[in-house]
């Protein structure tokens, strides 16, 4: 089985996974956790082992794509492997980082990964320390992505994404807020994205916030939702 939750930020939003374990009891290392970015668990050499423990010690095993508050420099430092058609960082047999723009190919469904987004606090934060450059998808990445899809004919089942589209910011719950969103240069990739590709479903996080955006695209945060 596959699920797919929001953010986790390390073990600030770890709860939620650990009350789905308890109230799953079935599950086991072949079923799949998908974390829509700011998966946070590679965050500093202090607290590393700890973080990962938690997270190994949870009954299935956990995907994620990238977010914004990641320590770039640590999980790029993980050497890149093939896994299901897509390249990837195995920070642990059981803990697995999409990497941007590949195609993975996932109990017979595909799905489409571009992590990364902007930190809008960034200037709180202190570079190499808790905000990294590399947050922001570059155009390689952005390029590698377009050639991906093309070898799917840009036709797969899911896309899953920390940030969204321009066109989703117009939409509820995202609108709701009150004022439209800033857009960044993720959100006008991934509308280019949103523009040729095909799917069944498109889930990201970084809002904060749960809902259904339109039938086939949803934000996440806290809900955890079955998709296969």
């Amino acid at each position: 089985m596959i699920y797919i939750t929001g953010d986790t930020h390390g073990q600030t939003d770890f709860a939620k996974l650990l009350h789905f374990a308890d109230d799953h009891p079935t599950l086991t290392k072949q079923d799949f956790m998908i974390v829509c970015g700011d998966f946070g668990g590679v965050w500093s050499e202090r607290g590393l082992q700890t973080t990962l423990l938690m997270y190994a010690r949870l009954p299935f095993t956990t995907l994620f794509v990238d977010g914004n508050h990641e320590n770039f420099d640590m999980l790029n430092s993980y050497p890149v492997e093939i896994w299901k058609g897509g390249k990837v960082h195995k920070i642990s047999p059981d803990i697995i980082h999409l990497m941007r723009g590949q195609v993975f190919e996932i109990e017979g469904s595909t799905f489409f990964t571009f992590g990364g987004a902007t930190s809008i606090d960034r200037y709180l934060r202190t570079e190499g320390v808790s905000w990294w450059p590399q947050e922001l998808p570059s155009y390689a990445e952005f390029e590698e992505g377009v050639n991906s899809l093309a070898r799917y004919a840009n036709r797969v089942d899911f896309i899953v994404t920390h940030s969204c589209d321009e066109r989703a910011l117009w939409y509820p719950p995202l609108r709701e807020r009150g004022v439209k969103m800033q857009t960044y240069p993720e959100n006008q990739m991934l509308s280019y994205f949103q523009d040729i590709v095909r799917y069944r479903h498109w889930y990201f996080g970084h809002y904060h916030m749960d809902g259904d955006l339109t039938e086939d695209k949803t934000v996440l945060y806290q809900r955890i939702l079955r998709i296969l």
